[in-house]
């Protein structure tokens, strides 16, 4: 195992399931997003072996996306480069200090990798992903949730400065600590490999089947409904607008993305 010298570890008390689990959906409004959140935590329940369960969270923050009752018989290791979410994290049985995409832990270590709106913070996508695979055991799966940088909210979040992702979060989400230390919104780089079909083909290349991909509205849209109907409708109208003249079959409001990969 490769653990670079200015890595920490924190070992964190594991919190009963259904205390760890509350935070992992309470921000996604219903919708799309929150529909394939719930699909994909029906796959993990089907796909993962019985008994107990090794699982990496990659760039974990403050809330876990797994199943409650998988959470319970599961150790969570958790690596982020945040030293805040770090600290905070109140679910992982390990919190690690360091860097996904350089972090390198034994050979078929574990059960599942979550990456979970993480790829698009990362110059070395490439690398993070292979990090990962080496990690798994045979049949191990990542889930990736991530923004599509083809959509409306992806193109304005990858062409416009960060301080308008920290007036965004406040402003229109209503986030009153974003943008202070270990609080989103973090820069974004959004590497080739954040796009769905690179992702999809460099998977194939480097022995990873794709067992789950569902592309839905971000969930911004019902938020921004929800808090702000006025600027909701001009977004809207504006996202209409465009699927008007894009080829037939394109919507630009697909902005976030699920997939599970399974090493084969």
């Amino acid at each position: 195992m490769n653990k670079p010298a200015t890595i920490d570890f924190a070992t964190v008390t594991h919190l009963p399931a259904a205390a760890a689990q509350a935070p992992a959906l309470h921000d996604l409004v219903p919708g799309e997003a929150r529909d394939s959140l719930l699909a994909v935590q029906d796959t993990l329940r089907r796909e993962l072996p019985q008994g107990p369960l090794a699982i990496y969270e990659a760039g974990g923050g403050s809330c876990s996306v797994v199943p409650p009752e998988l959470l319970s018989r599961s150790k969570i290791t958790v690596v982020d480069i945040d030293e805040d979410q770090v600290r905070n994290n109140t679910y992982a049985d390990e919190a690690i200090l360091g860097d996904v995409q350089t972090y390198r832990f034994g050979q078929a270590t574990f059960d599942l990798v979550i990456c979970y709106n993480v790829i698009e913070h990362l110059p070395h996508v490439d690398a993070a992903l292979l990090n990962f695979r080496d990690a798994l055991k045979r049949g191990g799966m990542i889930l990736i949730g991530a923004p599509n940088p083809r959509s409306l909210s992806g193109v304005v979040t990858k062409y416009s400065p960060h301080w308008f992702h920290v007036w965004f979060y406040r402003n229109i989400r209503g986030i009153r600590d974003a943008g202070l230390p270990g609080e989103p919104p973090f820069p974004t780089f959004f590497h080739p490999l954040v796009t769905l079909p690179r992702l999809e083909a460099f998977a194939a290349a480097n022995g990873l089947e794709m067992i789950y991909r569902r592309e839905v509205e971000s969930p911004r849209y019902p938020e921004m409904r929800r808090r702000k109907p006025l600027f909701a409708a001009l977004v809207d109208a504006g996202a209409a607008l465009l699927n008007a003249v894009l080829p037939r079959g394109t919507d630009v409001r697909r902005g976030d993305y699920h997939v599970i990969l399974r090493k084969m």
